[in-house]
């Protein structure tokens, strides 16, 4: 008599993409703070509180893994997804709601690029096609390259401040206080007004 397989379970499939989710959240933390090349899969996976062989089940091997985390394709999704005349303040707030309360970043690690050697080297190609150029892409008027570097570096900052000074005031202001306060200047930025010096 042959067994019968049934299809996973809806909790079953919540679950993987739990782990999964936390296997990537272990990986971006130790890729924010070590060489690539010191990051072990038994390193992420004491961090994810998983097995490394369950590691290797969902991704396949640790470049495949570090593929994933390298890439700001999802993150961008979700930054940029936000009318223009409301994008500077949906991009602060999600900086600021991912740090607080996610304990990620969608775009801090790319600060860490110049401990990665040639992985760095792919970190920032995927930041700039990734993040800045659709950024760009959706900048009407001049400078519109410019405009967008500028806008993500006000991001950066705050990303910096909040998470690795870990600025007192600014950890102690409202989400809503900082939000209210550091969005017009991003999205001074993305839509320059009448007045604002363009070349």
């Amino acid at each position: 008599m042959s067994a019968v397989s049934t299809p996973p379970t809806a909790s079953a499939r919540r679950d993987a993409e739990a782990t999964k989710a936390a296997i990537l959240k272990a990986a971006r933390y130790l890729l924010a703070r070590h060489a690539h090349g010191d990051i072990t899969l038994k390193a992420v996976a004491e961090r994810a509180g998983v097995s490394a062989p369950l590691i290797l089940k969902y991704f396949g091997n640790k470049d495949a893994l570090f593929a994933r985390v390298m890439s700001f394709e999802a993150d961008a999704d979700v930054l940029l997804d936000a009318p223009l005349d409301e994008l500077g303040r949906h991009m602060v707030r999600h900086v600021l709601f991912s740090q607080s309360r996610q304990g990620a970043d969608p775009l801090l690690r790319i600060v860490f690029a110049p401990l990665h050697g040639e992985q760095g080297d792919i970190l920032r190609a995927n930041f700039r096609t990734q993040v800045t150029q659709r950024l760009t892409a959706r900048l009407d008027g001049p400078d519109a390259g410019l405009r967008a570097e500028l806008a993500v570096a006000a991001l950066l900052g705050l990303g910096v401040i909040y998470g690795i000074a870990r600025g007192t005031e600014l950890r102690r202001a409202t989400l809503e206080d900082v939000v209210d306060r550091y969005a017009p200047a991003v999205q001074t930025h993305l839509t320059p007004g009448p007045g604002t010096r363009q070349s």
